[in-house]
């Protein structure tokens, strides 16, 4: 639309400088006589007054002044070649047309000056100085002076010539917008469209200078755009008689269509969506009266014509982040997101609305298919952004369209959205088939980059979004064991991504059905091999960055068969246990209970498949391979045998007593554990402790019944299941009182609670009594593990008389270490005495031998058998005292801390022939001993004071001026030992 200007005299050119040309237009600026101090608050007839004297004070300046006689050359020269009516009986539109060709004359001279600009080389001697700058720029004051004119082009040239709808209207701008929208006169010529057509192509003329169309677009794109859009689109109302009655000709209105065009790839595209929707739907303005306050709103063809453009916006190459940045640009202080923390905060109806566009196909768009195909990777991309403000917005806006996609479109979600995002997961599984480059041993599958994106994009779909949609939770499921693997490999360290795993997890175990849930927790388990997993020959590694990927196992070679099933067996415990603690966050939904009452019936079957097994005839007439195949049968058999009862030993240990959270899981939990009894009677393996389990769950029937639970009509619907098996037990069992307890509780339950035997009540009354009792022994066990030597004191005085030693048979002097306090370990089967003099005198050896590991392996073996009592290492107390006194020096860590656990065990055997000792050697320490040897001494006296804090009292060796000695002379320094020591 707007060519750039041609070349004009070269002399006026060469003489006429940009400070006449910003005088100029500082001199057309100038409040004049009006008195006041900006033309912002003057009035009709003052604003009209000033325009006018500002015109013939600048038209005196060109004929009566000489140095302006370069200026008034170019002016005239780029008026004789504008094409657009210049005088006008309206006095603002010659105030427009006279600024508009100072601004011409002003990009003439810059585009003129930056060609005749020559910096020169730079000075090698003085690199520090600035490089020259260009003619051309302008300096702070004079871009301050251009911004104030081009306020007044656009207020006086544009605006009051757009129709109502189309842009923000004067009136609602500033008191000065509505006094301009009163002074146009629109009857005179030129008329308004050519007047709007003319102020447009000089603005977009001025705008090819970089400088000026910085200024240009920055403040005033938005109602050039609404100029452009009215004089390109804007049906005519009525059809033409002839070609002299246009306004404008169809090539002038298919310029400005494609200076429209053109200006909107030019500029910054969040500034363009965000006029173009200011456009579409932006304030309204008065249509009739301004009294009557009656507002209209864009006109169609304006709401048309900008949703086609924005939906172009939206279609290009980053066009996705173009929209969310220009909708949120705004919402706080300049980018996206803002600085303003509660602005920021309450705007996510903004971020919806976002979303709700981004997922509706435009009607220009060649197929929906291909929409999405297109927009998908950028919705993906707004996930990733660093900048925190921005990606909060970001990924809300990202979250939100993918739920709503997923809602609207789900097969095109599942293939555009999660397919992508889960393609790390579904690479390693064992169903995908590797290509033989991938099977390499050591080839990265995935990388640490890769995995860890997507498992934030799941947590950020999944947990944040929290929509269990049908799509989602499909498309997540095959990749649940890959995904559990991954979480069991991060709890090995310290990972970033272990806890988005877990929540993962959790929300989708909650929000499955409850059969897809206990079948994803067996794959999980091992139970259910049918369950995708990790394929066989792929890893989890750690990876450099701290993260992990995923790996091709290496090739195992014959010496590292024992190692890699040492491996095999540790993971597979590993994992159950982490089942176990994952499903301890899972019991007040239910799940945890409802898989724990799915392990129970497990081992009914495992019974009965022992049964079984038993009974199986030999192989004689089977072939080899069919022997080998039964074989494998049954080793697999096995492995999920003890996968079961190793699933249940952890959920016994890791759940609390309020696993079942309804009555259903109760009556569930009792229906198993008298299948149980029923399969146990049959193979006649019935124990004790099945006999226990079963009285406790027939006592939990009772409780029910008993009316400490408020019974409906739907819980007896679920008792229902009870009434055959305890007929089967009151038939089979041997015990008289489980047989009448049976024939009780099956008639209560049949008859509804309407008729219920002495045995039910008392049954109910035992079951709440044993309950009360072991809170009891708890509360008391917790007590005495806040408080360990209160409960020694008895034991100490009772067994005291009858300690003998075993060397003298004598009353022993030293104390008895009380019962959970320092009680000597009793996993190892070593017997006291025996231990030989030769073996004993070989470690005291070993204990002075230069090699670093046999000495420490000989302080630990001393260390151990004074734990454990030997008569013969105790005889040489002050020997072994001595030994580990000079390891103390040793500057080997593992030799020093065996040393210090020695002196510590012998301590706690002879307290009070060693511990004065060690505080001698303590205080003498200063002068005869380094400070990290002293450091060392005072950690043997922490750890021993520590050990003997309240036990010291009440034992006999310790007499009680021993014991007041002790303390008069030591409290402060065995204090000082406690407390931190500053650096020698």
């Amino acid at each position: 639309m707007a060519a750039p200007g041609q070349a004009v005299g070269s002399g006026a050119q060469e003489t006429c400088g940009l400070d006449r040309i910003l005088e100029a237009l500082k001199l057309l600026l100038s409040p004049g006589g009006s008195g006041s101090s900006s033309l912002q608050v003057t009035k009709h007839d003052v604003l009209l007054a000033t325009l006018k004297s500002n015109l013939s004070a600048l038209e005196d300046k060109f004929l009566k002044d000489p140095q302006w006689k370069n200026l008034k050359l170019l002016r005239d020269e780029i008026a004789d070649k504008a094409e657009w009516p210049q005088n006008s009986v309206d006095v603002t539109w010659s105030f427009t047309s006279e600024t508009l060709l100072l601004l011409l004359c002003l990009k003439e001279t810059m585009i003129r000056l930056a060609a005749n600009f020559n910096p020169g080389k730079p000075n090698p001697r003085t690199p520090e100085v600035a490089p020259a700058l260009s003619p051309d720029a302008l300096s702070i004051s004079q871009q301050k002076t251009v911004q104030f004119v081009l306020q007044f082009v656009v207020t006086l040239g544009i605006c009051p010539y757009l129709m109502p709808g189309v842009g923000v209207p004067l009136r609602y701008r500033t008191e000065f917008g509505a006094v301009v929208q009163d002074v146009v006169c629109l009857d005179a010529a030129p008329d308004a469209t050519r007047r709007l057509y003319t102020s447009c192509k000089a603005l977009l003329n001025v705008a090819q200078h970089t400088s000026l169309g910085s200024l240009i677009f920055c403040h005033h794109f938005g109602d050039i755009a609404a100029g452009l859009c009215q004089l390109g689109f804007c049906p005519t109302k009525r059809k033409l008689l002839t070609p002299a009655e246009e306004v404008l000709t169809e090539e002038e209105r298919t310029l400005s269509r494609g200076a429209l065009r053109d200006m909107l790839d030019q500029v910054y595209q969040p500034l363009a969506v965000r006029e173009l929707l200011i456009l579409q739907g932006g304030p309204p303005q008065s249509c009739t009266d301004v009294k009557t306050q009656m507002r209209c709103w864009a006109p169609a063809w304006l709401r048309r014509l900008c949703g086609q453009l924005l939906s172009e916006r939206l279609m290009r190459p980053n066009g996705v982040q173009a929209v969310v940045r220009g909708i949120l640009e705004g919402a706080g202080a300049g980018a996206a997101g803002g600085s303003d923390a509660e602005v920021t905060a309450a705007d996510w109806k903004k971020c919806d609305l976002i979303a709700k566009i981004l997922a509706s196909c435009p009607q220009q768009s060649l197929s929906p298919e291909s929409y999405y195909r297109d927009i998908c990777p950028q919705i993906l991309d707004l996930f990733h952004f660093q900048d925190k403000l921005t990606a909060r917005q970001f990924q809300r806006v990202a979250t939100t369209t993918f739920i709503t996609l997923s809602r609207e479109r789900p097969q095109l979600a599942a293939k555009y959205l999660l397919q992508p995002v889960l393609a790390p997961l579904h690479r390693c599984l064992n169903t995908a088939e590797l290509s033989e480059s991938d099977t390499v041993p050591g080839t990265i599958l995935v990388t640490e980059e890769e995995l860890s994106r997507c498992i934030e994009d799941v947590f950020k779909v999944y947990v944040v979004g929290n929509e269990p949609l049908t799509v989602l939770m499909d498309s997540l499921l095959p990749v649940l064991g890959v995904l559990f693997l991954l979480y069991c490999f991060t709890k090995k360290s310290v990972s970033h991504i272990r806890s988005l795993c877990q929540e993962v997890l959790l929300w989708i175990l909650g929000k499955l059905e409850r059969k897809k849930a206990i079948a994803s927790l067996k794959g999980f388990a091992g139970l259910d091999k049918a369950v995708p997993s990790l394929h066989s020959l792929c890893q989890f590694r750690a990876a450099t960055q701290g993260g992990i990927m995923i790996t091709i196992k290496e090739a195992i070679s014959d010496e590292d068969e024992d190692e890699a099933l040492y491996q095999k067996v540790s993971s597979e415990q590993g994992r159950v246990e982490h089942l176990g603690d994952l499903l301890s966050h899972c019991q007040e939904c239910g799940l945890a209970g409802d898989f724990f009452i799915f392990c129970l019936k497990e081992l009914t079957h495992v019974a009965s498949e022992n049964e079984t097994e038993l009974k199986t005839e030999p192989f004689s007439s089977k072939s080899l391979l069919e022997l080998e195949q039964h074989q494998t049968l049954l080793v697999e058999g096995q492995e999920r045998k003890l996968l079961v009862l190793q699933q249940m030993a952890v959920l016994c240990e890791r759940m609390s007593e309020q696993i079942f959270t309804n009555i259903t899981q109760v009556v569930d939990f009792v229906a198993a554990t008298l299948q149980r009894a029923c399969a146990s009677l049959a193979h006649q393996a019935e124990s004790t402790v099945e006999s226990q389990t079963l009285s406790m769950s027939m006592g939990l029937v009772a409780v029910m019944l008993g009316g400490a639970v408020q019974l409906k009509s739907s819980d007896f619907a679920v008792l229902k299941q009870l009434p055959p098996l305890l007929e089967k037990v009151s038939n089979t069992y041997p015990e008289p009182v489980i047989q009448e307890l049976a024939v009780d509780l099956r008639i209560t339950i049949s008859t509804h609670g309407a008729f219920a035997t002495e045995a039910v009540s008392m049954a109910a009354q035992s079951t709440l009594n044993r309950k009360d009792l072991e809170g009891k022994i708890e509360e008391q066990q917790q007590t005495s593990r806040e408080r360990p030597t209160d409960v020694a004191y008895c034991h100490l005085e009772q067994q005291q008389s009858h300690e003998i030693s075993p060397q003298t048979g004598l009353q022993s002097n030293a104390p008895i270490i009380p019962q959970g306090v320092n009680e000597p370990s009793t996993t190892t089967s070593h017997k006291s005495g025996s231990v030989t003099t030769e073996q004993l005198q070989e470690v005291l050896l070993s204990a002075y031998d230069p090699q670093i590991p046999t000495r420490a392996a000989a302080l630990r073996t001393l260390s151990r058998w004074i734990e454990q009592r030997e008569a013969k290492a105790l005889e040489m107390q002050e020997k072994l005292l001595k030994i580990f006194l000079e390891n103390l020096e040793h500057e080997d860590t593992f030799v020093y801390l065996s040393a210090i656990q020695g002196v510590a065990l012998l301590s706690d055997i002879y307290p009070e022939k060693i511990l004065p000792d060690l505080l001698a050697q303590y205080d003498s320490g200063k002068d005869k001993h380094t400070p990290e040897t002293r450091m060392k001494v005072g950690e043997v006296l922490m750890r021993i004071v520590r050990a003997l804090d309240g036990v010291l009292l009440c034992c006999p060796g310790w007499s009680t001026v021993a014991w007041s000695q002790l303390t008069a002379t030591s409290a402060c320094r065995i204090q000082a030992i406690l407390l931190p020591q500053p650096p020698e």
